[in-house]
Parts: C-alpha cells; sequence; structure tokens
C-alpha cells in the first residue's frame, strides 16, 4: 500500500533540512557556475580565450576569490566536476575558498539531455546510472547540494504527457537518490523561453509540469524539507511580440508556484532562463514584492545572469580581475536586495546589465 513507507531517519532529516534552509537564507541565493566544459567554451570564445583547462581555472579563480563579503549575498555555488578539484595559483582548493566565505559548495550531477524517443522533438535527462557512487564521492569531497536539469519545451503539441511523466520520475528518482547520500537536491523542471506563447499559455504549462514533478517526488517518498526548487519564471515565450511588465510576471509565476508547489518546501531559486542580468534582478524583486502566499523563500539560482558583466570586465586579463570581482560583488548584491524585495530598478548598471543572455534551445 502507499501508506507504507519510511521516512528518513531524524538525523538525515535534520542535516537535510539544515542544509536546504541554510542556502535559502534571507537575502542570499545561489551562482550558478556549473557549465559544461563546452558551454564554458562559448562564454570564453566570447571574450577571445581558447577553452583550455587553465583558462576555464583562472575564470573560475577569479569568481571563489572575490572578496569575502561575497558570502553576504552568496549561499551556495553549483559546481562542475573539473572545478570541484581545481585549485587556486597558491594551490588552495577551490572548495575551501567557498567555505572560507561562509558558502556551501554543489554539484552538478545530470550528464546532460538526450532526445526522448516517440516525442515531437523532446528530450529527457540521463546520469542515473551511477549517480549514488557520485553523489557519494562528492558528499566526502565537500559538496552538500546537487543540481540536476530537465527541459520541457513549449510548442503546439508539446510538453507531452510522455514527456512530463518521463522528466517528473527522473527528477525524483535523482532526489532520491541525492538523499540518501545525505545531498540536498535541487530539482530543476525548466520550462523553455523558446516560442511564441503567450504569458497565460507559459503559466499553464508550468502548472501542468510542477504538477508532474511534485506528485513524483511524493511517489517516491522524497523528504520535501530537504530539497529546494529550480524552476522557470513565467514569461511569455522569447518570440512573442508583447513583452509582459515585471508585475504580470509576478503573478502568473506565484500562482503557478502556489497552485503545485508544498509549503514544506524551503525555497525556490529561479533560474535566469535566458533574461538579461537587469531584468532577472527586476522580475526576482517584482515576484518578492507580489502580494499573496508565499510560503517558501523566493531566490536566485543564476549563472549568466550574474556572470555576463563578469565576463566583459575581464576579458582574460590578469590586470582585469579585481574589475571582474567588482562586476560579480555588485550583481550579487542586487540580486540579494531583489530577494527580499527591496531593488531599485536600474540602481546598478553592469558592463553587460541589459545585454540579452537568451540563446535558442540552450544546453549546458
Amino acid at each position: 500500500m502507499a501508506s507504507h513507507f519510511n521516512y528518513p531517519d531524524p538525523a538525515l532529516q535534520d542535516e537535510l533540512r539544515k542544509i536546504a534552509n541554510a542556502i535559502v537564507t534571507p537575502g542570499k541565493g545561489i551562482l550558478a557556475a556549473d557549465e559544461s566544459v563546452s558551454t564554458m567554451g562559448k562564454r570564453l570564445a566570447d571574450i577571445g580565450l581558447e577553452n583550455t583547462d587553465e583558462n576555464r581555472r583562472k575564470y573560475r579563480q577569479l569568481l571563489f576569490t572575490s572578496d569575502k563579503n561575497i558570502g553576504d549575498y552568496i549561499s551556495g555555488v553549483i559546481l562542475f566536476h573539473e572545478t570541484v578539484y581545481q585549485k587556486t595559483d597558491d594551490g588552495i582548493p577551490f572548495i575551501e575558498l567557498l567555505k572560507e566565505r561562509g558558502i556551501i559548495p554543489g554539484i552538478k550531477v545530470d550528464t546532460g539531455v538526450v532526445p526522448l524517443f516517440g516525442s515531437e522533438d523532446e528530450c529527457t535527462t540521463q546520469g542515473l546510472d551511477d549517480l549514488a557512487k557520485r553523489c557519494a564521492q562528492y558528499k566526502k569531497d565537500g559538496c552538500h547540494f546537487a543540481k540536476w536539469r530537465c527541459v520541457l519545451k513549449i510548442k503546439d503539441h508539446t510538453p507531452s504527457y510522455q514527456a512530463c511523466l518521463e522528466n517528473a520520475n527522473v527528477l525524483a528518482r535523482y532526489a532520491s537518490i541525492c538523499q540518501q547520500n545525505r545531498i540536498v537536491p535541487i530539482v530543476e523542471p525548466e520550462v523553455l523561453p523558446d516560442g511564441i506563447h503567450d504569458l497565460e499559455r507559459a503559466q499553464k504549462v508550468t502548472e501542468v509540469v510542477l504538477s508532474f514533478v511534485y506528485k513524483a517526488l511524493h511517489d517516491h517518498n522524497v523528504f520535501l524539507e530537504g530539497t529546494l526548487l529550480k524552476p522557470n519564471m513565467v514569461t511569455p515565450g522569447q518570440s512573442h511580440p508583447v513583452k509582459a511588465a515585471p508585475e504580470a510576471i509576478a503573478r502568473a509565476t506565484v500562482t503557478a508556484l502556489s497552485r503545485n508547489v508544498p509549503p514544506a518546501v524551503p525555497g525556490i531559486t529561479f533560474l535566469s532562463g535566458g533574461q538579461s542580468e537587469e531584468e532577472a534582478t527586476v522580475n526576482l524583486d517584482a515576484i518578492n514584492k507580489f502580494e499573496g502566499k508565499k510560503p517558501w523563500a523566493l531566490t536566485f539560482s543564476y549563472g549568466r545572469a550574474l556572470q555576463a558583466s563578469v565576463l566583459r570586465a575581464w576579458a582574460g586579463k590578469d590586470e582585469n580581475v579585481k574589475q571582474g570581482q567588482a562586476e560579480l560583488l555588485k550583481r550579487a548584491k542586487a540580486n540579494s536586495e531583489a530577494s527580499l524585495g527591496k531593488y531599485v530598478a536600474g540602481s546598478v548598471v553592469g558592463q553587460a546589465a541589459e545585454q540579452g543572455l537568451f540563446i535558442k534551445d540552450h544546453a549546458y
């Protein structure tokens, strides 16, 4: 019977709950620095750098050696596998640098999207086969939370029931394996912004996707108090002729979440979904200003929307490291304010603050 299952033992519940709640401490959010080798190569190419191990290491070193008060705004960093084991020029492991700043190290554990056979150009995410073994090692090496991204697409006949069900079950199995290994899972069902759909369609699809996800999490007996959700904000498709106001995005997003995300979940850490740095900050602020029932912390887990100005300021030059770090600190503080509903639009100007960051069919 469905009523016969075991909750995690009390000690494990406490550990998972404490990690999850620490990540969504008021005024703090996540830096997603988990770009794959190929994706990091594209970022480096934009500033004229070759995609080498050393250049990737130097860039991540710039991020992680920022002023220690970065920990006032950033609670966790999602790492890519190679970054977990990299060190500074002085031989200090990046993991230790983060800990010194009061930042919790996390790890991307999915191995990428693959086609979902029989669907209309939909996909699922792979990486479950050896996940338990990898999670055990990552926990031993200092990572206390993980991220797994699944992707859903809005088209005339998608997302399909097949894609919603498959991706929800994959996320639930991933979450269960993480918790078994004392790692907090961030569950990321991303509804891509690609398309011509309006705000209402985006909201409806987001609601359906989230309903599948939380049904699957319940079916797999996942301890919700020891999880976090990383969803898309509800926005019109990138090709829709009418751009929604932040207040409309906030209303649609909070409504979709309130209908489907249990209050037991400690926090929601939004992805930026191709928004510019300023858009991602302004929309997060609007979500937190929206007057509705919001039983979870609502904060950020941004990659490009925290790093676009950093990369442009650094430009791959050693003499520009401080400028790059200043951009990171500035935008992290802005998002911290937005997570509290206290950001003033336009008050932070970055070198790429208004630059569009949308990438069609984005893959990491």
